[in-house]
């Protein structure tokens, strides 16, 4: 089996991990206590991904949850599925990070790592075949980006060759919890440019927009939040979980969606997404879903694709459907936006197939996209970081924990250069001026004749610069 080690750290994380345990446990039939209640053999075949067995058939999380203050961790312990996880699994310190960043990851967060990196190599080693590592939190306070990268970093070292792979929260522009996130935000891509795999960006003025828009929810909670980021999460590792027709594991999805190492933060969205009451009105339909899982209004990610250019797309379906009609549908979409995907990577869209939909649906999809739009997420969180940093604003606290001026302007330029390559990939076209040349019998063809001209200039000048030099000589 290919297992995958789930890590959550920091409030947001633990918040949004604990909502995704219980979207995977209901579709995996595993009651609250971890008892096995589902009806069907399916559920069962692949539950090691996520699973570990224990004696008297109960099923333990293979996941870790992690923060530096004790209160994360007891709201989830008493939850309703508090019980499910194993309580060495739960790793906390007593003092917080204090949104900050430093604290995060040079002071506070050091302290707890190695006993978390002890925990990761245990339960790296009961699996058969660990596929990677999944972790759960946000760039804006102190624990989830900075003692969640710094754990990224130590599981870099000592598993290089397994996949990681991030669900980052981004700050929103609107939706603002602390005065420092441009500062940790910026700290943290730093970090996650190097050293994962996939990063799946999500946006909470992005949720937020799809509560009140779509689902048509007046006062949306961090409730609601959850439970959309945890079915984008459970979609992703659909294919992993359950047989299908086409699958697609987290190292097919990395070499299919990530063209250049550093170009790997992705736009998730889910479909359907209808409000309580309308469901029994809309038909649930390939075309449907896919029409829907390509609107700007489904990402989860508070940028418009429509004003970037996909560079590679995935799509995970659910449900019993034909495969033909899908790949019909995602390829429909691509010729009729054609302008919207880079031209200079032919077919630029991935496909999975898994039978089994997610609870309460018939069919589903998952979208994850790579688009160069992302780069307004970036430039925004740089914006706001140069102007505070500019008057070096509340850096006596980083500076404080140890750190150096210079961490922060490398940070910065950075992520400067990663707003610039998006925008240079965006602009990028295929090579129009190559064509392939015909055979005639009249002659050589004009691009052939143009070819071979620029070829006798570049002669002619390196002639006369070797000759050049023989007089200096």
């Amino acid at each position: 089996m290919r297992e995958i080690v789930h890590l959550q750290i920091g409030q947001c994380g633990n918040q949004i991990g604990s909502k995704f345990w219980e979207v995977i446990s209901e579709e995996h039939g595993i009651n609250a206590t971890g008892l096995y209640e589902g009806d069907s053999n399916i559920q069962l075949e692949r539950v090691n991904v996520y699973f570990n067995e224990a004696h008297g058939g109960k099923y333990v999380p293979r996941a870790l949850l992690v923060d530096l203050e004790p209160g994360t961790m007891d709201s989830v312990r008493g939850s309703r599925i508090g019980a499910l996880f194993r309580p060495d699994n739960f790793i906390h310190g007593n003092s917080g990070a204090g949104n900050n960043w430093a604290k995060g990851h040079y002071t506070e967060g050091a302290e707890l790592v190695e006993q978390v990196i002890d925990r990761v190599r245990h339960e790296s080693e009961s699996c058969d075949c660990l596929q990677g590592f999944q972790l759960v939190h946000s760039l804006g306070g102190g624990t989830g980006s900075g003692m969640g990268t710094l754990i990224i970093n130590k599981i870099r070292e000592e598993y290089p060759d397994r996949i990681m792979n991030s669900f980052s929260v981004m700050p929103s522009p609107k939706v603002s919890d602390t005065v420092v996130e441009p500062y940790n935000a910026t700290l943290s891509v730093h970090q996650l440019l190097e050293n994962t795999d996939e990063t799946y960006c999500i946006d909470n003025e992005a949720l937020y927009d799809i509560c009140f828009r779509t689902l048509k929810l007046t006062t949306p909670t961090y409730g609601d939040l959850n439970h959309l980021v945890s079915m984008t999460m459970s979609g992703v590792t659909t294919s992993l979980r359950f047989p299908g027709q086409l699958n697609a594991d987290l190292r097919k999805l990395a070499v299919n969606m990530v063209p250049f190492p550093r170009l790997h933060f992705f736009m998730p969205g889910f479909a359907p997404l209808t409000p309580r009451g309308s469901q029994q009105y809309r038909a649930l339909t390939v075309p449907e879903l896919t029409q829907q899982m390509f609107d700007a209004r489904n990402m989860m990610t508070a940028c418009d694709p429509r004003r970037g250019r996909y560079l590679t797309v995935a799509g995970v379906f659910r449900g019993r459907m034909s495969t033909k009609e899908v790949d019909e549908q995602m390829l429909a979409i691509q010729q009729k936006n054609s302008n919207y995907f880079v031209d200079w990577i032919p077919h630029n869209v991935k496909v999975a197939v898994c039978d089994i939909p997610p609870r309460g649906l018939t069919m589903a999809s998952t979208f994850i996209g790579n688009n160069t739009a992302i780069q307004e997420v970036f430039r925004r969180v740089g914006e706001q970081f140069a102007m505070m940093f500019r008057r070096k604003a509340f850096l006596h606290w980083y500076t404080g924990e140890g750190m150096d001026e210079l961490e922060f302007t490398e940070a910065e330029s950075n992520l400067n250069d990663l707003v610039s390559e998006y925008q240079q990939y965006q602009d990028a076209t295929a090579d129009l001026d190559w064509e392939p040349e015909e055979e005639e019998e009249e002659g050589p063809s004009p691009s052939a004749t143009r070819k071979a001209q620029s070829r006798v200039e570049v002669t002619l000048e390196t002639v006369t610069e070797m000759s050049k030099e023989a007089i200096d000589e």
